[in-house]
């Protein structure tokens, strides 16, 4: 059974830093796809940051220059440290895993979600 489980969230004012964490265990495949997505109240689920299977790095254009998603394989965790936050990241984070993705930043393409940790980033 494959578990995500991210970590990491909280508060912060606008133009400081905060670090997501998130582990995989339980996936049979020894290399996936994993990505950084964010929901913000009364709107779709949007991709961040991913990192494919091939070690490829993915960012939307508003979190280009300012956060930076990478992947340690050996223990499964996929981090993103974000920089220059600013209120509208405000947003529910989620990582999610897939065994194969043609589009990194699309959620239809990821089959497992962890639970979310949340960002509060105040003016």
């Amino acid at each position: 059974q494959v578990q995500v489980v991210e970590s990491g969230g909280g508060s912060v004012q606008a133009g400081g830093s905060l670090r997501l964490s998130c582990e995989v265990s339980g996936y049979s495949y020894s290399t996936y796809s994993m990505a950084w997505f964010r929901q913000h109240p009364g709107k779709e689920r949007e991709g961040v940051a991913a990192v494919d299977s091939y070690g490829s790095t993915s960012y939307a254009d508003s979190a280009k220059g300012r956060f930076t998603a990478s992947k340690d394989n050996a223990k499964n965790i996929l981090s993103l440290e974000m920089n220059s936050l600013k209120p509208e990241d405000t947003a529910m984070y989620f990582c999610a895993a897939a065994y194969r993705t043609l589009y990194p930043l699309d959620p239809a393409y990821y089959e497992h979600w962890g639970q979310g940790t949340l960002v509060t980033v105040s003016s």
